[in-house]
């Protein structure tokens, strides 16, 4: 499931895996991922020079839900739209540029501004009438009950002694 919120290699097909140049590919995405994950979103410049961002979110998995908790800071409930579409859930809006001209020029400008969207996979269809989303300081929690086919349950798996299953008495 979470492989499909990592831009690279979330779903690659089997002639990719196969292809060492492609595996190399991946690699070598993988890598630039992890070194820029310290890197602000905001980093990245629009051709028209306008700085896009795109909240920051965690997605926690347990026996009966989902939750994506995404950072919003400056936005109101208002600015926000979630929308769940079979497995797909969409958050998505827009933090609005506010500035005052006071006679000063802006020397710098670090924080982004921007329509923004996130699309998340979910390894299940959920009901959309028995999700809940709250928005609290900044922070919008979603909250996706899992259905009862798909609920599994944890079982404790006996862990033999190394050689003793395959030996004759």
């Amino acid at each position: 499931m979470f492989r499909s919120l990592m831009p690279f290699g979330s779903r690659v097909p089997q002639a990719d895996r196969d292809d060492p140049f492609s595996s190399l590919q991946r690699e070598m995405n993988r890598l630039f991922d992890d070194m820029l994950r310290g890197v602000p979103r905001a980093a990245a410049i629009e051709p028209a020079g306008i700085a896009r961002w795109s909240p920051s979110i965690d997605v926690k998995e347990s026996a009966n839900e989902i939750v994506v908790s995404a950072d919003l800071p400056g936005l109101d409930q208002k600015d926000v739209e979630v929308t769940l579409t079979d497995d797909l859930l969409t958050i998505k809006g827009e933090r609005k540029a506010e500035r005052s001209e006071k006679g000063e020029n802006w020397q710098v400008m670090e924080r982004s501004y921007g329509s923004f969207q996130r699309a998340i996979a979910l390894p299940f269809a959920a009901d959309a009438a028995a999700v809940q989303a709250t928005f609290d300081k900044g922070v919008l929690t979603i909250r996706l009950p899992k259905p009862a086919e798909v609920k599994t349950a944890e079982r404790k798996i006996p862990i033999g002694q190394a050689g003793s299953a395959g030996r004759a008495a």
